[in-house]
């Protein structure tokens, strides 16, 4: 993306090539490399630390009074050198994105130190980022300070690697025995121009020669002969190539191959070309093998995942580069990729039908209701085609697929960029995407969770924010999973760019870097869909994702009523356990165990009634009603307060609070089943 930013700065049109720099170029990686081998004693070691688990935070400022600024490296270190204040008690104003230092009196938010030439001093910083950063993945001087005051550091290249000062957009992919990883526009030191053909690098497994993700990523760069990173899609036409959708499928031969969607730019918007790739092992390049469509989604795109449909593998992906949300699959077969007509794409539209804006032709029964599966050579719908839709009439916001909000408040969320996995320990779907604006256009990150690849998505919880900065295009690394998914690591682009703010970070701007989110942490306790089954007759019973795979009961779905929190995690304070029981009249929740099972588990957890009148809602939670229908007794629940039927009498008061489904139709991919990452 920098390209385009900085051609309008320079007004170059074309990156210099040739090998006329290489002498500069190996000056500046020797001297470089020497820089860490000056005497530790010279320095102020300030360590900065997260004060909930003491581990070193990367990216912390620290400001003295005369606006000096230092940038803690990957290990939470600044060497302090300034000969002036060396031996002086120096307040430092202490900043992180996501952490808040504590103000004195004044509204200072720091700490003085007694600096002196081989002392040292830690910070405890406290976050309110529900993830936690762990490293700068990529970019010169990741460990600058930590070597300048003698500590160790986890990587084999920690002062500059492959001639790397920036690098845009990450993909990743398994593929035979390692881990195959590119990058978007890459700078370098030489010039304000560098690398826009794709970079790319390996590394190995954690355990099997490669470190662990907790510590940091050793990367190997496929570089040219003066070091720096060449072109991983050499192309003879102007304009940058981006590659996105890598991963890998099975040739004829039963082969793994590595493919990638490439895309040739005009501008940041515009797409002069695009096509296929498979990665040559020999020349360690891609090369193209198909154009494609502009338009059409005959390409896995985005960060692809595999899972598994009717015995078969397939690649799922998303409607765009830009879109995380799996709408699309192919078979993950070579031949299979290449053939448009293998594509299936999850839509509401009418099979066959193209994207007509208000002419388009909806997939509706004879009962009016939408119709949302799988349908060959269909377009797909994603969030701007939805929008569009909505406003023409052509569907209402409750037969809406895409519903994501915010947990605490409801206001919905509009994810640009990001990746949806499988996860272990939620048993569920999980995604990691950036939303469009907040404290930034592009800089804070949600979690999301889902029963099924297309869904339900609808409540989610921000992880990450960024003041006035960009983390874009986020990915995770299931590969990485530690603790059988109780904890996650994703990766995104820190920039400048987007945003309003003149003074990059220096050394991390666009950069990617490397955070871990614990699934265990109850602020990631969402809402999940509680179904209501039919139990034969007139009888009705509840139940969670968890009790509809123990039953086998994906097809009695009549509606997913309301959301709640399940059972099995770690909950916030102040929940309350409903529990179900369970007879011939069908289900009866409850606050209290069935009788005779005081250790029966709950059903679910949600918020308590009190305090509630009639239609009040408390944030976005909503009064769940218990509806008892008179010529059968069996119990309805709903959130609805007023539901009209000669028959049924309602509960004067609520069993507890809930949160409220906000769609009517139940739009659910229960036959595709994950496969794992490795």
């Amino acid at each position: 993306m920098h390209f385009f930013l900085r051609l309008r700065k320079t007004g170059v049109r074309k990156p210099l090539t040739g090998s006329v720099l290489g002498v500069v170029l190996a000056a500046i990686l020797t001297l470089s490399q020497q820089a860490g081998a000056g005497d530790a004693g010279d320095y102020f070691k300030i360590t900065v630390v997260d004060a909930e688990t003491g581990r070193g935070v990367p990216l912390v400022e620290l400001r003295t009074t005369n606006e000096t600024r230092y940038y803690t490296d990957s290990n939470g270190i600044v060497a302090f050198d300034d000969a002036g204040l060396l031996g002086q008690k120096v307040f430092f104003t202490v900043k992180s994105h996501g952490y808040a230092f504590p103000q004195d009196g004044f509204g200072y938010s720091g700490v003085a130190l007694q600096t002196s030439r081989g002392g040292s001093a830690v910070i405890k910083l406290p976050r309110i980022n529900i993830a936690e950063r762990l490293y700068r993945i990529t970019g010169e001087g990741i460990y600058r300070d930590s070597l300048l005051v003698g500590k160790p550091t986890p990587t084999s290249r920690a002062l500059l690697n492959g001639l790397v000062m920036g690098q845009d957009t990450v993909q990743v992919a398994p593929y035979r025995g390692k881990l195959y990883w590119f990058w978007g526009d890459t700078s370098r030191p030489a010039y304000p121009l560098g690398n826009f053909h794709t970079s790319g690098a390996t590394s190995q497994w954690p355990g099997k020669g490669g470190l662990d993700p907790d510590i940091g990523l050793d990367l190997t760069y496929f570089v040219d002969p003066e070091g720096f990173c060449k072109g991983m899609l050499p192309h003879s036409k102007p304009g940058p190539v981006w590659v996105d959708g890598v991963a890998t499928v099975r040739d004829d031969l039963g082969q793994e191959r590595l493919i990638a969607n490439y895309m040739r730019m005009k501008s940041l918007g515009e797409t002069l070309e695009r096509g296929l790739a498979v990665f040559n092992d020999r020349e360690e390049i891609f090369e193209p093998i198909q154009p494609l469509d502009l338009n059409a989604p005959q390409c896995p795109l985005g960060h692809p995942f595999h899972a598994r449909v009717a015995g078969r593998d397939y690649l799922y992906s998303s409607l765009t580069a830009f879109e995380p949300f799996p709408c699309v699959r192919v078979p993950a077969e070579l031949k299979q990729v290449k053939s448009a007509r293998a594509y299936e794409t999850f839509t509401c539209l009418a099979a066959g039908e193209r994207y007509a804006k208000a002419a388009s032709r909806l997939d509706r029964g004879p009962d009016g209701r939408l119709h949302y599966g799988w349908k060959a050579a269909t377009a797909p719908i994603g969030l701007k085609e939805q929008e569009e839709l909505i406003a023409a009439g052509k569907m209402k916001p409750e037969e809406a697929l895409l519903q994501l909000r915010e947990v605490t408040n409801g206001k919905p969320l509009r994810i640009h960029g990001g990746s949806v996995c499988w996860n272990a320990y939620r048993q569920r779907w999980v995604l990691i995407g950036e939303q469009i604006g907040g404290t930034s256009l592009l800089g804070e990150i949600w979690y999301a969770e889902a029963d099924t690849p297309v869904g339900p998505w609808v409540y989610a919880q921000k992880v990450v924010t960024h003041d006035r900065y960009s983390f874009y295009n986020p990915t995770q690394h299931p590969f990485f999973d530690q603790a059988d998914g109780r904890h996650i690591y994703f990766e995104g682009t820190y920039s400048a760019s987007f945003t309003d703010n003149q003074d990059p970070t220096p050394r991390y701007d666009y950069n990617q870097i490397m955070y871990r989110l614990s699934l265990d942490d109850p602020r990631l306790a969402l809402p999940a869909p509680v179904y209501r089954l039919s139990a034969g007759g007139s009888t009705a019973q509840y139940a969670l994702k968890e009790g509809m795979e123990a039953a086998n009961a994906w097809g009695r779905i009549e509606a997913i009523p309301f959301f709640a929190v399940p059972a099995d995690r770690p909950h916030p304070p102040g929940l309350i356990p409903i529990y179900a029981q369970t007879d011939a009249s069908g289900t009866t929740l409850q606050s209290e165990p069935p009788a005779g099972k005081p250790d029966a588990p709950p059903l679910f957890y949600a918020l308590p009634p009190e305090g509630l009148g009639k239609e009040k809602t408390v944030g976005i939670s909503v009064p769940l009603y218990a509806y008892r229908d008179s010529r059968t007794g069996t119990r309805l629940y709903t959130t609805d307060p007023a539901r009209k039927a000669a028959n049924l009498t309602r509960s004067p008061q609520p069993l507890c609070r809930v949160w409220r489904n906000p769609m009517t139709s139940v739009i659910l991919d229960y036959q595709t089943y994950p496969l794992p990452a490795i």
